[in-house]
């Protein structure tokens, strides 16, 4: 009688691959990042991710002390990854104007709700979660700072007329935000409503 294993017999024999914590830390962020996207901030609870992934809450909670905490960096991956994304749409394009024009079409793109609705979230549950806010803050000064930078060079060039880039980033930043929490009910107030904000950073850029 042959002492072989069957492949059946070392597949279940086979050791577990034991993930190392850094490993699991990144499994249990990004688990949680879907959580939010599908069901919100409010969502997110030790049991919640833990189910998402399968494992045990206490596993969540060794890595995840603080819900707080866990909320706000889960709020900082999703926005640092929405920016990253727009980031490299104007990537590569030499012509500032078309720069420009690239962050302001990927920041209003329809597919994009799903990062509007956490912002939104975020805004109100940074009230009582002073973690959030201090996230919510951050990327804020991120994205006025992807747009400043971008109307400067704009400036420079001589393509724009902005005396203070870094208000004009605040107000386009503003109008961002608040064309996105519009889309978020599907209010149509305005057709073409992308072409009508662009034309109106244009308006504010000093561009004829």
């Amino acid at each position: 009688m042959s002492t072989k294993n069957s492949p059946e017999t070392s597949a279940r024999q086979a050791p577990r691959v034991r993930k190392s914590p850094a490993e699991r830390h990144a499994e249990i962020r990004e688990a949680a990042a879907v959580v939010a996207l599908e069901e919100g901030l409010a969502a997110i609870t030790l049991r919640r991710v833990a189910r998402q992934l399968g494992v045990a809450s206490g596993l969540v909670a060794h890595y995840e002390p603080r819900v707080e905490d866990f909320v706000a960096a889960t709020f900082a991956r999703i926005a640092a990854a929405d920016r990253t994304e727009v980031e490299q749409a104007m990537a590569g394009l030499d012509d500032v104007a078309l720069r420009l024009r690239a962050v302001l079409a990927s920041s209003l793109d329809s597919e994009r709700l799903p990062v509007t609705a956490v912002w939104v979230e975020a805004w109100g549950l940074g009230r009582r979660n002073e973690a959030l806010a201090a996230a919510v803050r951050e990327e804020m000064d991120s994205w006025q700072e992807l747009l400043r930078n971008v109307i400067r060079d704009g400036v420079r060039a001589g393509v724009y007329s902005a005396p203070d880039p870094a208000a004009v980033a605040w107000q386009v930043l503003g109008m961002i935000d608040g064309l996105n929490a519009q889309a978020l009910v599907r209010w149509e107030g305005v057709p073409d409503r992308r072409e009508h904000f662009l034309s109106a950073v244009e308006h504010l850029l000093g561009v004829s």
